[in-house]
């Protein structure tokens, strides 16, 4: 499956300063679903942080140590534990001496096709940041704020002293964030986004896709797509009564990669379990129906 971008205009391997505290350097790991690749944030001047570390791929780490050139690393800071963000974080551990620090550790087996990573099953941090625990170097200050919702365990990081947010996952420049369960959950998302939209954050930086500079208009319209595709499915079920979800997904995901279907029917499903909690539908025999 071709990438939608032409790599030509992406140059891996390389420290693309972004402000006077943070640099990114992406990762040789394009796909249909990373997008460019995973951008690793390199922050600080002095001491610093790396924040998504990526792949454990030799050119990457290179690159990383590049960018790190020769200073000391404070921490090697985790979003969450797919394989396209925390591999290389035990590595660059090993070639820095800093330790490994931010989200939980989180290793799961899904029930379907993932239209993301799977989980690092090695990831062993040093440290597990809560919500709100800082951490501190020379002139820059990140502070974990708890977003499940992507994964039960995602964390962003505020960078306090330029009103920027390190958002992982859970906002991404290019696309909506997969949601699948049985570790992805909606009702979380939703939770986690509103938390977004109410901070004052300046501008997002995702590990996919470029800068968000107005981002709360961003999560605006990400939870309202959220909420339009909650009607699409209830207004689905009320017209067809008793329905599976390849149905749902071939009238709501018209004009969408077939190959991609399964995976869309992953929101599809985070979207059916939040309105069974609810108690607005239910399963029955395999089966969705209105309650």
């Amino acid at each position: 499956m071709a990438p939608p971008f032409d790599l030509a205009d992406l140059p891996t391997g390389v420290a693309i300063p972004l402000s006077p505290l943070v640099a990114r350097v992406l990762a040789p790991n394009p796909s249909p679903f990373t997008f460019t690749g995973t951008q690793t944030y390199v922050v600080g001047t002095g001491d610093m942080a790396v924040i998504d570390p990526g792949p454990d791929e030799a050119d990457h780490l290179a690159a990383l140590m590049a960018a790190i050139a020769g200073r000391p690393v404070v921490a090697i800071v985790c979003t969450h534990t797919h394989r396209d963000h925390s591999p290389a974080a035990r590595p660059l551990s090993a070639m820095t001496g800093a330790p490994v620090i931010g989200c939980a550790p989180l290793t799961l087996d899904d029930d379907g096709p993932r239209a993301d990573a799977a989980f690092d099953a090695a990831y062993r941090p040093d440290r597990v940041l809560a919500d709100g625990d800082r951490l501190t170097g020379d002139g820059w200050t990140l502070e974990a704020v708890a977003t499940p919702g992507h994964t039960s365990n995602h964390l962003c990081f505020a960078l306090v002293e330029e009103q920027a947010l390190f958002t992982g996952d859970h906002v991404m420049g290019w696309s909506t964030s997969v949601i699948s369960p049985p570790d992805g959950d909606m009702a979380d998302y939703m939770r986690s986004m509103q938390r977004l939209l109410e901070r004052e954050d300046a501008v997002y930086y995702p590990a996919h896709g470029e800068p968000i500079d107005n981002p709360q208009r961003l999560v605006r319209g990400m939870m309202g797509h959220r909420k339009q595709r909650e009607g699409q499915i209830l207004r689905f079920l009320e017209r067809n009564g008793d329905s599976v979800i390849p149905d749902m997904v071939a009238e709501m995901y018209k004009g969408v990669d077939p190959r991609l279907h399964p995976a869309a029917g992953r929101s599809v499903l985070a979207h059916l379990i939040d309105l069974n909690q609810r108690g607005i539908v239910r399963a029955a025999d395999g089966l969705w129906q209105m309650r």
